[in-house]
């Protein structure tokens, strides 16, 4: 029962890895991005694009899984 309440739309942890997901796909789409375009500045903006989604996903992933001191 349990795991019904935690997978519930309204249950935060809910929305909170959907949201990660989301994050991860964007990151990993501006990467591949990276090698697909010659400008430098559009491969350095794709590049920094995916680092501070990277660096937002795992923020996420702390509060999912309550692995972080504010999370507890």
């Amino acid at each position: 029962m349990a795991n019904v309440k935690q997978n519930a739309p309204g249950d935060p942890r809910h929305h909170i890895s959907k949201i990660r997901k989301m994050l991860d796909d964007v990151a990993q789409h501006a990467r591949a991005d990276v090698g697909k375009v010659a400008d430098p500045k559009a491969q350095a903006l794709f590049e920094t694009t995916a680092e501070v989604l990277n660096g937002l996903a795992e923020a996420y992933e702390h509060a999912e899984h309550k692995t972080e001191a504010a999370w507890q």
